[in-house]
Order: C-alpha cells, then sequence, then structure tokens
C-alpha cells in the first residue's frame, strides 16, 4: 500500500524544514501529502557568507518571498530568525548580525529565535547563543535549539543549562535534533524535544516510532529538516504512515506530527491552532514583487476550498 493511502485526511506540521533550498515539486509534493503548515529555521547555506548585507537578504526572504511561494500552494510557512551556531565563530560578522536580527523577529510570520545553539562548541559558539537566548526572552519568543551533531549528548545539556540560566522557562525552548542518547533528559527537564527524520543517517523513522512507543507522544514533534543536502521533503507524513502501521494511535501521531508544533509555537503570538484548521486558498494569479511561480504560459490555479493542490 502506498504510504499515501494510511494517511489520507490527515494534517501535518513540519516545524523544521529549509525550504529556501527546495523546489516547487517539494512544496506540490508536501501539499498532496497533507502538510498545511510549516516553519523554515535560518540556517547555514553551506559555504560562509561573507558580508551583513546576505544575511539582512537571507531574513528578509523568509518572511516575503518564501512565506508567499508556499502560500501557491496552499502551505502556511512561519519562519525562525537566528545567527546560526557555524556561522556565530565568524566574530566580527556576527556582531553585525545581531545588530539587525531586533529588525527581522518581531515581524509577521516570526514565531522564534532559530535555530541557534551549538556547533563545535566554542565559546563564540556560546557567546552569541546568549545573547540571542536574551533577545527571545526581550521579545517574548520561543527559542528553536540547534543540537550539535558532535558530543550531542554534552552538548544538549549545555544547551539546556544555559537556557535556565538566562531565565528561559522550559516550555519556551524546543531542543531539535534529539536523538536515543538525548531524549530523556529533555523530557525530563520539561523541553520540547524535536526529532530530525533523515534518510539513511541519523534518526530515520523506524527508530522515531520505537521512540514515540517507549516515551508516549507528549512533547515530542518530528521534522524533516529538509534543506540542500540528501533529505527528505515529505519525511513527516512518511514517518506518520509508519506509525499508523505500527500501532501508534491517530491522537499519537497528530501531537507528534502536528499539535504540540502548534502548541509550542503558538506562545510566538503569530500562529493559533483556528487558524491552522481553516482551508486556506490557493490563488496562483498573485505575484510577489511583480513574481510569480508559474513559467512558460501556465495557467493559474485559482482554489479558494482547497488546501490541496490535485
Amino acid at each position: 500500500m502506498d504510504f499515501m493511502d494510511s494517511i489520507r485526511g490527515m494534517s501535518f506540521f513540519d516545524m523544521h524544514v529549509h525550504m529556501t533550498s527546495r523546489t516547487t515539486d517539494d512544496y506540490q509534493a508536501m501539499a498532496d501529502a497533507g502538510v498545511v503548515a510549516l516553519i523554515e529555521p535560518a540556517f547555514w547555506l553551506g559555504q560562509p557568507r561573507t558580508g551583513v548585507d546576505s544575511f539582512r537578504d537571507y531574513f528578509a526572504s523568509l518572511v516575503g518571498w518564501e512565506r508567499f511561494r508556499a502560500s501557491q500552494f496552499g502551505i502556511r510557512h512561519y519562519c525562525t530568525i537566528g545567527l546560526n551556531s557555524k556561522e556565530a565563530n565568524q566574530e566580527e560578522l556576527a556582531e553585525q548580525v545581531m545588530e539587525i536580527l531586533p529588525l527581522f523577529i518581531y515581524k509577521e510570520g516570526v514565531v522564534g529565535v532559530g535555530e541557534i545553539g551549538f556547533d563545535d562548541q566554542t565559546a563564540a559558539e556560546e557567546k552569541y547563543y546568549r545573547a540571542q537566548l536574551e533577545l527571545a526572552k526581550e521579545a517574548g519568543l520561543p527559542v528553536q535549539i540547534h543540537t550539535p551533531h558532535r558530543d550531542k549528548k554534552q552538548g544538549t545539556s549545555r544547551s539546556m543549562d544555559i537556557a535556565l540560566e538566562h531565565g528561559l522557562a522550559p516550555g519556551m525552548v524546543i531542543v531539535d535534533h534529539n536523538n536515543e542518547e538525548t531524549v530523556r533528559e529533555v523530557l525530563d527537564r520539561g523541553f520540547w524535544a524535536g526529532f530530525t527524520i533523515y534518510p539513511f543517517t541519523k534518526m530515520g523513522n523506524e527508530r522515531m516510532v520505537e521512540i514515540v512507543k517507549q516515551y508516549g507522544p507528549e512533547r515530542i514533534m518530528i521534522n524533516s529538516a529538509a534543506d540542500w543536502g540528501i533529505s527528505d521533503p515529505l519525511a513527516v507524513p512518511k514517518t506518520a504512515a509508519l506509525m499508523k502501521q505500527r500501532g501508534i494511535s491517530d491522537e499519537a501521531i497528530r501531537l507528534v506530527t502536528f499539535q504540540n508544533a502548534v502548541t509550542a509555537f503558538a506562545q510566538s503570538g503569530q500562529l493559533s491552532l483556528d487558524e491552522l484548521t481553516q482551508p486556506m486558498g490557493i490563488d496562483q494569479s498573485q505575484r510577489y514583487n511583480g513574481s510569480s511561480v508559474l513559467r512558460g504560459g501556465q495557467a493559474p490555479r485559482v482554489d479558494k476550498e482547497s488546501t490541496i493542490i490535485k
């Protein structure tokens, strides 16, 4: 049976996906699979940015063009804005980025400060992580933490320790990229636990099913973190299908693939369950700064009733 058959009628919220790196085909496939909303955290482009204006343009695209592009496929697009941990090590540039962050974190559709935290766990990374925790506190926004791929357990513990030092409530902090080694501590300390489902490596969906069976669905959420690398923008609905196949209840699936993300990021005041459960009209005749997602004389789809492109 195709995985789509088992999830038909379900809605999903991918709370970490880098759509700047994805194509319109990905948006269409996600919409077809029931993804109704997503969060795009600011992240590393694969090579260092060389000036603050490249950050400025990138942040502007997350609250502008990318938000529009998602809407053309019936998907609500939100983002988190921050200086990523890898680029925090360019201190001269990092100082300039910190100056412009307040220009973006209050904009419509920004649901948190992120993704921030540690990569190599350097002193510079800690310095700018702490500074951005203070920004989040001042703005009353949730924080989306990137946990390091190396020494993950130590980096995850340290990230939570520092967040608590700065007076953030654990319920305002989403600790992402967890695995079996970190999940218990994150949940025991009252933080939200995000899990990234990658094909072939890291946290696969088979392992994710076992984690939900062991720990239950409370304060757990899953995402694809799909970007310019080998990744799958359909990881959330595919994992939901596997959970259903393995006997996990529909309510537990709804919590980890939709509701928990809504609850965590609604604390920003920028999204609500009522909003996400309303059909989103598709109108591809619209343009953003004169640009359209259509090419070559394609007829625009205008469908005010459906969130799914057939």
